[in-house]
């Protein structure tokens, strides 16, 4: 089952700190999950300062009790980073169209 997680930081001052400060943790996390299959992609989403203000992740769970047990272990929920999470059931149509080579997201011209 595929889940969009949207989930957007504090708007107070030390929101980036926060996230900051356990974002290697978050990563290493992400890590684990992409070789279980289990996060598929995820993007840092940018304020127009160009700091992040939040994250976007396309997850895939057996089921909504397994996400939400990655939830209550992300440290950017356990950390305070994450003020609002949306979660959003969805299927990704031909998942495998994102397999390309490293070459082709270097290129900026599409």
């Amino acid at each position: 089952m595929q889940f969009l997680v949207i989930g957007m930081d504090g708007t107070d001052d030390e929101a980036l700190n926060r996230r900051l400060a356990v974002r290697a943790d978050h990563i290493a996390l992400g890590d684990r999950l992409l070789a279980s299959g289990n996060m598929w992609y995820g993007a840092a989403l940018w304020n127009d300062s160009g700091k992040m203000k939040g994250s976007m992740l396309l997850m895939d769970f057996p089921s909504e009790e397994a996400l939400q047990e990655w939830l209550a272990k992300e440290p950017y929920m356990t950390s305070d980073v994450w003020r609002s999470v949306q979660i959003h059931k969805c299927n990704v149509r031909d998942p495998w169209q994102f397999n390309r080579p490293k070459e082709f997201f270097e290129n900026t011209n599409h």
